[in-house]
């Protein structure tokens, strides 16, 4: 039984999703804009902006560990990548150091 129902739904979907396809790209062949476009840059600039606070303040919370490590004596960045996956510190995302992510991170700083 619930399969015939999740059948149905996967069913419904599909033609809402054509309907959909149809009706916006008859739109667009009368000459009608898609989308919002009235706020676009300023939408842009607040994203921008709030991607760079949250990464200026990842970088300066890890900051201070990458310093430690470079004075116990890690001079190359996949050394300094390796002591913080070493330490299970993971990167913004949630992933693994690499050298290139610590070459970003000191450029940030």
């Amino acid at each position: 039984m619930l399969h015939i129902y999740a059948a149905l739904a996967e069913k419904e979907r599909a033609l809402i999703a054509e309907r959909t396809r149809a009706a916006l790209a008859q739109k667009k062949a009368q000459g009608g804009e898609l989308g919002n476009r009235t706020n676009l840059a300023e939408a842009q600039a607040k994203g921008v902006a709030v991607n760079r606070a949250a990464a200026d303040a990842f970088a300066a919370n890890v900051l201070p560990i990458v310093r430690q490590i470079q004075a116990s004596g890690a001079t190359t960045h996949r050394t300094i990548a390796a002591a913080l996956n070493a330490r299970g510190i993971r990167t913004a995302r949630g992933g693994s150091w690499h050298d290139s992510t610590v070459r970003n991170l000191l450029v940030r700083a």
